[in-house]
């Protein structure tokens, strides 16, 4: 959630710490600071606002340096609380990314000789380095110390006045590591660095890493280890917003080529087959008795739409849950579960939780998600990519159509594997994943008419959007997008559920967005729209059969795209909600009290 960046080479290091923090912010904060240090002295600058308050060092201020963008947990989001903390001597400066969960019993322990200045967990870890420097030990050996007293999940990064480069290290919080021609980086995320480097090295749990100007060296346990280099695909141009007013709106118009991405060389033009990079052994597969889909947001409504994809069309039971709610039942074997996670950072807290509570009870585990080298890749039995690409804007949009598409192919693959897909319907399948690109960018040439949709309801009192089957996880992800910009309240409801309940909320002021496509049930969804039409509210619908159009007050026309059409549906309403909060002035890619990458529990 919150986010580190840090340098050490012979380029400016407070310009480059300062302009990491900036390409931070996609990432949600509420405090920000910088610490720099150089031969015998340190300074720090914190501000308890935005990046742009905290001044671009000069050139002399140090020669490495720290950074950090800070989503409040412990303490307010002040100046006191942010980040960089440091020691009683004002010589250590630390940043942090997690949770130090026993940091109440550290502190209590410390206030005998240390004075605290902020209410955060974080502050504990520069007074026990403080404590270690004492002994006369070099920085490494104080943070390897330090480490050893640590529960909870960190990600660290450390510099001292008097002492050799940067120290960092990582326990189940991301941090990765740039190689550039003039020096090193250090990152939450390579988006800090993208325009330096694209050669990166993925620590993994319990990793401590010593950066100097001229190398870098990796230890785990106490012991030198060796860690690869590896070089990313997408370039600083991918991190940037291409003309665009806002990251959200450039990656809505990059989701065809993101669908392109993520079906390139998997499914054949002619024949229904579908080839996956995935280890996961066709016995495997064919003798699941379940499987389990475990997500969080975004993700959880594509597992909800993989859900009708797989049980449909692979002849396969699925249940869906809550990541931070899931616990590995049934009186069957854990073998004969297959637990697929669905993560878009591949460092979702409570996701990798729960996979590991359901590879640690013996079931089969798969990752669905966007980024290469992510703890979820290293810890599940098998991984498949989206290859949507770096996505900047913390609504999501791109990776959900393209972990849809995803689910698409995995539920031709192993409908394949089970003998459970006919012919013709493999074929539907395969045409609807293959004319899906195309599909989506006769929705974007519509943007202007949906643009206009959406200024006309922009004062509504609340959203309401109803689906049927696939429609009803695209429902569900549509209100999700429009309250996470707009702040309006918006709800997904199943369309059948509308008159035990919902029906209250309708008024002449609360438009109804309806999934009015194929693979949702139109004709009886229909119904439902009638309901919410004599109680005198406005019927948006989305369909591509005129005759089921006809049912709406305003209707968003979508091209025919068989199983998929609800995700064409879901883009529009991408641009839908995109358009209504430009039209309150909203900070669409900063949306209050939201993070990008959730890395806590």
């Amino acid at each position: 959630m919150c986010g580190i960046t840090g340098y050490i080479g012979t380029d400016p290091t407070g310009r480059i710490v300062h302009e990491g923090l900036q390409n931070l912010e996609y990432r949600g904060y509420d405090s920000a600071g910088i610490a720099l240090a150089g031969g015998g002295s340190l300074s720090v600058h914190k501000t308890g606002g935005e990046v742009g308050d905290l001044p671009v060092p000069s050139r002399e201020d140090g020669t490495r340096g720290i950074g950090h963008t800070r989503w409040s947990t412990h303490g307010e989001p002040t100046r006191e609380n942010a980040h960089p903390h440091t020691d009683c001597t004002g010589d250590v400066a630390v940043v942090h990314n997690g949770i130090i969960e026993n940091y109440a019993a550290l502190a209590d322990e410390l206030r005998a000789d240390h004075v605290f200045h902020s209410d955060t967990d974080t502050e504990v870890v520069p007074h026990l380095i403080e404590t270690h420097l004492a002994d006369g030990v070099s920085l490494l050996t104080a943070v390897q110390r330090t480490t050893e007293r640590l529960t909870g999940s960190y990600a660290l990064a450390i510099t001292a006045a008097g002492h050799d480069g940067i120290v960092v290290a990582r326990s189940d919080s991301p941090l990765l590591l740039g190689h550039g021609d003039t020096g090193t980086f250090v990152a939450s995320d390579a988006t800090a660095f993208i325009e330096h480097t694209n050669r990166v090295t993925y620590l993994r749990n319990g990793d401590i890493a010593h950066l100097t100007e001229t190398e870098w060296t990796v230890y785990n346990d106490g012991a030198r280890v060796s860690r690869d280099i590896e070089a990313l695909d997408w370039s600083a141009d991918a991190a940037g917003k291409s003309g665009y007013d806002h990251y959200m709106l450039k990656e809505i118009h990059e989701q065809p080529r993101a669908l392109r991405q993520a079906i390139s060389g998997r499914i054949s033009d002619l024949g229904t087959d579908v080839t996956l990079d995935m280890e996961l052994s066709t016995e495997t597969l064919q003798n699941v008795a379940e499987l389990q889909i475990v997500a969080c947001g975004t993700s959880y409504h594509a597992g909800l739409y993989a859900k009708e994809l797989l049980e449909t069309h692979a002849d396969l039971p699925v249940t869906v849950h809550v990541a931070s709610e899931y616990e590995l039942r049934g009186g069957r074997s854990p073998k004969d579960t297959l637990v697929v996670a669905i993560t878009q950072s591949g460092e979702t807290a409570d996701t990798l939780a729960a996979l590991r509570s359901a590879a640690q009870k013996g079931a089969p585990t798969l990752a669905l998600t966007n980024t290469l080298g992510s703890t979820v890749t290293r810890e599940a039995d098998d991984a498949l990519f989206i290859r949507a690409g770096p996505e900047i804007g913390v609504a999501a949009t791109k990776t959900f159509v393209s972990q849809v598409a995803t689910a698409a192919l995995l539920t031709m693959h192993i409908g394949r594997a089970r003998n459970a897909i006919s012919t013709g319907d493999a074929a539907a399948l395969r045409d609807a994943i293959r004319d899906l690109p195309g599909a989506v960018q006769q929705v974007l040439d519509q943007a202007p008419e949906i643009a206009s949709i959406a200024r006309e309801y922009a004062d509504s009192d609340a959203f309401f959007y109803v689906g049927r089957r696939a429609g009803r996880p695209v429902a569900l992800e549509s209100a999700l997008k429009l309250k996470e910009i707009s702040y309006d309240h918006a709800e997904g409801f199943s369309a059948g559920e509308l008159k035990h309940g919902p029906l209250a909320l309708v008024t002449d002021n609360t438009p109804v967005v309806a999934v009015l496509t194929e693979y949702a049930a139109p004709e009886r969804t229909a119904n439902n729209v009638k309901e919410v039409q004599s109680r005198g509210a406005d019927v948006i619908g989305l369909a591509s059969d005129a005759g089921t159009a006809r049912h709406a007050d305003v209707t968003i026309t979508l091209p025919a795209c068989g199983p998929l059409e609800p995700v064409v549906a879901n883009v529009a309403l991408q641009l839908f909600a995109y358009h209504i909060a430009n039209e309150k002035g909203r900070p669409i890619d900063k949306p209050r009290n939201l993070a990008k990458s959730v890395t806590v529990e």
